[in-house]
């Protein structure tokens, strides 16, 4: 095949050369896709805000030397202004973009994938729904379409309906007092994983600062760093905007006991 035409989001860009600039795309029935755009950073260049990170757009390419191929053409399909006026915003979208370009290169094309980073994009680019927590629910959304949908509710380990207290991304989701492991989970965070898994994710979107969003946003982390076996920068900053519930004196001391410290 020399020649590709598909729709697009931009996952990465960086520069190359002196004015050209290289880009990493997830497309609807291609996969993901490493482009070369000539030219573009140059001041008359009409692509040149077209490849932009979180842009959907549409593209045609050539084939270039080995993976790569060369924009012919690049037209946006949404520009996404909410999104990027706001930094909570701006930094989930960023979250989301470096857990796709996360999935292997080799991996076939999966336009699901691809519907769900446009729905996660929209979303934020949408003003009635908050940033907060839309990141995490990427996460587990992602973990779910892939098959490793977290446990959340039983205990993993011996199956009992609970109390569950504590959530393990390496096992696989919640544990009971006997077999706890990994974090303490408080049961408001629990309710807004079961939420967000369970159909409700549009009202949890709603909600301006619920309890538990704080602890959400880091155990999703947690979830799909385990999950790819690898640091997401992007995401890390993204947790540390979420507001957390404050530990009372009894937790803290028993999360010491779980975690080790």
């Amino acid at each position: 095949m020399r020649e590709l035409a598909d729709e697009a989001v931009v996952l990465r860009t960086y520069k190359s050369g002196e004015s050209d600039r290289l880009a990493v795309l997830w497309t609807r029935h291609h996969g993901k896709v490493r482009v070369l755009a000539k030219g573009v950073r140059k001041t008359s260049s009409r692509m040149g805000g077209s490849l932009e990170p979180m842009g959907h757009v549409r593209v045609q390419l050539v084939r270039g030397r080995g993976d790569l191929w060369i924009t012919q053409h690049v037209a946006h399909l949404q520009r996404h202004a909410t999104l990027r006026s706001d930094y909570a915003r701006l930094t989930a979208g960023l979250s989301v973009v470096e857990v796709v370009d996360a999935i292997p290169t080799d991996e076939a094309a999966d336009e699901g994938i691809f519907d769900m980073l446009v729905r996660v994009l929209m979303t934020l680019d949408t003003p009635e729904f908050q940033p907060d927590l839309v990141a995490a629910a990427f996460f587990f959304k992602l973990l779910a379409y892939d098959g490793s949908e977290p446990v959340v509710d039983a205990c993993v380990t011996c199956g009992s309906p609970g109390p569950l207290v504590a959530f393990n991304a390496e096992v696989g989701g919640t544990l009971c007092s006997s077999c706890r492991s990994g974090t303490s989970i408080s049961a408001d965070a629990l309710r807004l994983i079961r939420r967000i898994l369970g159909g409700d994710l549009a009202s949890v979107l709603r909600d301006v600062a619920p309890p538990g969003g704080g602890e959400v946003m880091a155990l999703a982390l947690a979830a799909i760093e385990i999950h790819f076996g690898k640091r997401l920068k992007v995401a890390r900053s993204t947790a540390t905007l979420a507001p957390r519930r404050p530990a009372a004196p009894e937790e803290t001391a028993r999360d010491r006991g779980v975690d080790g410290a």
